[in-house]
């Protein structure tokens, strides 16, 4: 049966919305408005701050997510926690509390809340707090803090996908479970936008304000989930969340594993996906130079095409106005060869790229037999560096080599002057990523000192 009102547990109660509930309203506004719960923060509404962090809860999993990034048609029989819900003596707050760890206040909802999750989810506890900004800095007495909490054992309902069919006045939303109901739909409002994680298409709900006629929501497609390991490579559903395929980059991949966890926050990574990277084919989508030097496979609902002749320029692609991306093959690097991947931002963790560079480096002895450069941010997609490539072929694997083929990226790119760095700019920090892997396997006792280089 197909469900026609946005419901979901909020804080452990079932919560129905009346009908007419526009909803590609984000959860932050419904909760600050609606829903009277004001703990949860608006500080940058566009997943960058964490200061609206708020829990989804499937057993006894937790997942952080952006608030102000998900919307409530998208959130349909999920769990969710928000710091109200973990009430007034939860040990957290006060344990923040007591390591001078609160500064103004403001942030901290979000950051109790990231700190929830993690005390389930485990790991390190700078990575989990990577995607909360503190606005008075702090964060010294927060982590000491974060080092002290305990999990408290509290587990919520399991998630199961339901179908759904929300109307709002002058907007449809579709939640199907199933492939085939997800193409019949994707027939009958050819111009509906394809939400997955809605990491990137979020921005237009929560910064722009748009609301769309037609939205057909795929993060429920069974066919589109899992993400598994085998003997060839990956296969990674296109609406499975980055933290399923961080989780599998171990072994032939394992170089992948610290480039991924750059990839936003955990409270991206919860939502986003590798069909949304895809689907709005940006310049600087951190996981397409990934699947470009790998050869990656892209499988729609029609046909299997290489990620390179998938993307076609910029926020272009060859989906079909009746097709749907399923998932994504990755295949494992060839034996013995060299896989590495760099990325250049404005911070550290959680921002986008400027400049990234994925390469695959086959050698014979010290001799390079075959090289996969690929390169984001770089021009209107990213893109492979063939010049480069060929400067490589049949070369020993030395400094003056890959000195000599970073002078051909000037034959393969035209850079793009934005914010985020000007067009010369990108160019000597792509020639300094090629020489820097080098650096990183000749050198590694020195990989991590940027200033102790070798003449």
């Amino acid at each position: 049966m197909t469900e026609t009102r946005i419901a979901f547990t909020l804080n452990g109660a079932d919560v129905t919305l009346p009908e007419g509930t526009r909803p590609t309203t984000t959860l932050l506004d419904w909760l600050r408005g609606d829903a009277g719960l004001p703990g949860t923060k608006e500080g940058c509404a566009e997943g960058d701050c964490g200061a609206c962090t708020v829990v989804l809860e499937d057993g006894a999993e937790r997942a952080p997510i952006n608030a102000c990034l998900a919307v409530l048609g998208q959130l349909h029989g999920r769990g969710i926690r928000t710091v109200e819900g973990l009430g007034a003596d939860h040990p957290l707050p006060a344990l923040l509390a007591e390591a001078d760890g609160t500064q103004c206040g403001f942030c901290t909802p979000g950051i109790v809340m990231a700190a929830w999750a993690h005390t389930r989810a485990g790991g390190d506890g700078h990575a989990a707090l990577a995607g909360n900004l503190c606005r008075c800095t702090g964060y010294r007495p927060i982590m000491e803090a974060v080092e002290r909490m305990a999990d408290d054992g509290a587990t919520a309902a399991p998630f199961a996908a339901r179908a759904a069919a929300f109307a709002a006045p002058g907007q449809a939303f579709f939640a199907p479970t199933g492939l085939a109901e997800a193409l019949a739909l994707r027939a009958a409002h050819p111009r509906a936008w394809l939400l997955a994680g809605g990491t990137d298409l979020g921005l237009r709900f929560s910064e722009h304000r748009e609301h769309p006629a037609e939205v057909i929501f795929l993060g429920n497609v069974v066919e589109l989930r899992g993400a598994e390991a085998g003997p060839r490579g990956l296969r990674i559903g296109a609406a499975e969340p980055y933290s399923s395929l961080l989780a599998l980059c171990e072994g032939d991949f394992a170089p992948l594993a610290g480039y991924f966890a750059r990839l936003g926050s955990r409270q991206i990574r919860a939502l986003g996906t590798l069909g949304g990277n895809l689907g709005t084919a940006s310049p600087i989508g951190d996981a397409l130079p990934v699947l470009l030097a790998l050869g990656a496979v892209v499988e729609t609902s029609a046909r299997r095409l290489p990620v390179g002749d998938f993307l076609l320029g910029y926020r272009r692609n060859a989906l079909a106005a009746d097709e749907i991306i399923v998932a994504v093959d990755i295949p494992r690097p060839p034996p013995g060869a060299l896989l590495a991947a760099e990325k250049l931002s404005r911070r550290h963790d959680q921002d986008i790229s400027a400049v990234s560079l994925v390469a695959v480096i086959e050698r014979a002895g010290e001799t390079i037999t075959a090289a996969r450069l690929a390169l984001g941010g770089m021009g209107p997609t990213a893109a492979r560096a063939p010049a480069a490539e060929a400067a490589l072929a049949g070369k020993p694997f030395t400094r003056d080599v890959l000195r000599a083929a970073a002078e051909k990226l000037a034959e393969d790119f035209r850079p793009m002057d934005d914010w985020r760095g000007s067009a010369a700019w990108r160019m000597r920090a792509a020639r300094g990523l090629l020489e820097r892997l080098w650096l990183r396997h000749a050198h590694p006792e020195l990989a991590a000192e940027p200033f102790a280089v070798p003449a």
